[in-house]
């Protein structure tokens, strides 16, 4: 049986690689009947090939311009690669036996970029009438009226499993499709980052003095993308990185910046990095730079050399929760909170202009000393591995039937994620 997965596996942000890594892994294991091949929406073909010098300058312009001039320019510039890419996943998906959308936030309305291309895959599932499963995507609270009736087009297709990776996504997909289809909640399939690393990379030797990797995001891309007001998001900085820096180093901590793999992303990390002041702790090696990565395995390897990890990034939260890195996030979008609710991990989570560095740094202390509570992350990871098998099971049946006949239950909410 042939699987088709379509998600931004390529992104230069490496969550999504390894999130789609993770799908892979998923419907193959323990199904050896089953071939999986994973189309990056941007039509990105390998690691590395999406990145450009321009992009960060791209952005601030988008960011500058008003909602229905960032629709048009997004518009303009998909439309030659959608036509373009269209032939290309038309003949992938009259090939396979079934067809993936997930992970990722993939529903949002991020000035129609995602509802475009989602839009163009869900007509050549119908086109074919292949079995759809869109397992485990973030829905964006805010759609714009093209992006409802892109995404709408899957009321039109054979859709056999829908899961959301959260309660906040559910609301919003409800508020989107009153009438149905219902989307039920699963664990984010990054939770399934643990399998893709060895038992003895995940051993590897306590570190003296202890360190801290702060996951670094350039704040206009938090700002872009924010479901919230710009001020309430905590550290955007550089000013308050030093600040946190020279906390945690007071503390007796290393500290290791770092970024999920986004070029403008390890930019601003390197202007933290070459402040003068920063330059004298580095000097003592108190602070490092790490190379920014390139590939998931190396984002991985990042995350496994630190013992607490700070992050307005999902991924590298939601990594580090699978190999058990103790860690904190900081809010910028609902899917950050919806994550630290879904594991039960809220008191962990920080949000709103009024956060301090003190603030960051007495709640990572408190990290680091907690650590990760055995008995609900092994649950945790086995409703992740369970979530992706109910997936498999439903693509796979003979009897395809149409979503509203499916449960593919892991979670109702997150209270009962919550409860154990």
């Amino acid at each position: 049986m042939k699987i088709v997965v379509f998600n931004v596996k390529y992104s230069e942000n490496l969550g999504d690689g390894l999130l789609a890594q993770c799908v892979e892994a998923g419907l193959t294991k323990g199904a050896g009947h089953i071939e999986v091949e994973t189309i990056d929406l941007a039509g990105r073909e390998g690691f590395g090939t999406g990145g450009n010098g321009r992009r960060q300058q791209a952005l601030k312009v988008l960011h500058r311009l008003p909602a229905f001039a960032r629709r048009w320019a997004v518009g303009y510039v998909l439309g030659r690669t959608l036509r373009k890419l269209r032939g290309q996943w038309d003949a992938k998906i009259a090939a396979a036996d079934a067809v993936v959308i997930g992970g990722g936030n993939l529903f949002q309305d991020d000035d129609l970029n995602f509802p475009l291309k989602v839009g163009t895959v869900l007509d050549c599932v119908r086109r074919h009438n292949r079995p759809l499963a869109i397992y485990a995507v973030g829905v964006s609270g805010h759609w714009s009226a093209p992006a409802s009736r892109l995404f709408g087009r899957l009321k039109r297709t054979n859709l056999v499993h829908l899961s959301v990776r959260d309660s906040f996504a559910q609301d919003s997909w409800r508020q989107h499709f009153p009438e149905g289809p219902e989307a039920m909640i699963v664990h984010d399939p990054g939770l399934l980052t643990r399998a893709l690393v060895s038992e003895a990379s995940r051993s590897a030797p306590s570190k003296h003095p202890p360190t801290v990797g702060l996951c670094v995001t350039e704040p206009v891309i938090l700002q872009r993308h924010a479901s919230q007001k710009a001020s309430a998001i905590p550290l955007t900085d550089i000013a308050e990185y030093r600040d946190l820096i020279r906390l945690l180093v007071q503390d007796g901590y290393r500290v290791r910046l770092f970024c999920n793999g986004a070029s403008e992303d390890q930019t601003f990390a390197k202007r933290i990095w070459d402040e003068p002041s920063m330059q004298r702790f580095a000097a003592t090696g108190a602070l490092q730079l790490a190379l920014r990565p390139c590939l998931p395995e190396e984002l991985i390897r990042i995350l496994l050399s630190t013992d607490v990890i700070l992050a307005h990034r999902l991924h590298a939260c939601i990594a580090a929760y699978s190999l058990e890195i103790p860690h904190v996030g900081l809010g910028w979008d609902k899917k950050v909170e919806g994550f630290f609710r879904a594991v039960g991990r809220q008191s962990y989570f920080l949000n709103g202009g009024g956060t301090s560095p003190s603030d960051i740094a007495k709640l990572l202390r408190a990290a680091d000393s907690e650590g990760i509570e055995s008995f609900r992350h092994r649950a945790t990871m086995s409703q992740a591995e369970a979530g992706i098998a109910d997936m498999r099971r439903n693509l796979t049946r003979r009897d395809q039937n149409i979503v509203a006949g499916i449960a593919p239950v892991i979670l109702n909410d997150h209270r009962a994620a919550t409860s154990n």
